[in-house]
């Protein structure tokens, strides 16, 4: 599973900062993230965004206010959080919350590009689908 090489940075430290909407995260290899819960929504790794294969995914929008209400362990690989708005279903593995963390800029800049691209407003509720720009590496 992701996450369990031999190698792979884990979470040291997971914490929700429900006033910042930002999920704080510190590995083992002493990188650190602030990631907003907004990003970690439109980025999810759930078959509702990514779709089950390339082409599928969908862009999401509407979820700049989105909380993370709760969040559990999944083994010792991956935690599931529980989104504001019911969203619940991605599990988000050490690796992918890394991913997440140390390409946040990159992932921001390519999610407004196919908003402005597809004339999605990043507030506006969701529409049919379209690209997402956080595909799963």
């Amino acid at each position: 599973m992701a996450g369990l090489q031999a190698g792979t940075p884990h979470p040291e430290d997971i914490t929700v900062h429900s006033a910042s909407k930002v999920l704080e995260v510190s590995f083992s290899d002493g990188a650190a993230f602030r990631i907003p819960f907004e990003l970690l929504r439109v980025c999810s790794p759930s078959a509702e965004v990514q779709g089950h294969g390339p082409g599928q995914e969908t862009l999401q929008t509407g979820h700049r206010h989105v909380d993370v209400v709760a969040i559990e362990p999944v083994g010792n690989y991956a935690v599931q959080p529980t989104f504001s708005d019911g969203h619940n279903t991605g599990l988000y593995t050490w690796e992918y919350l890394y991913f997440l963390g140390s390409q946040q800029d990159k992932l921001w800049e390519d999610y407004i590009a196919q908003l402005k691209a597809a004339g999605a407003d990043r507030d506006a509720p969701m529409p049919g689908k379209a690209a997402s720009s956080c595909a799963t590496h």
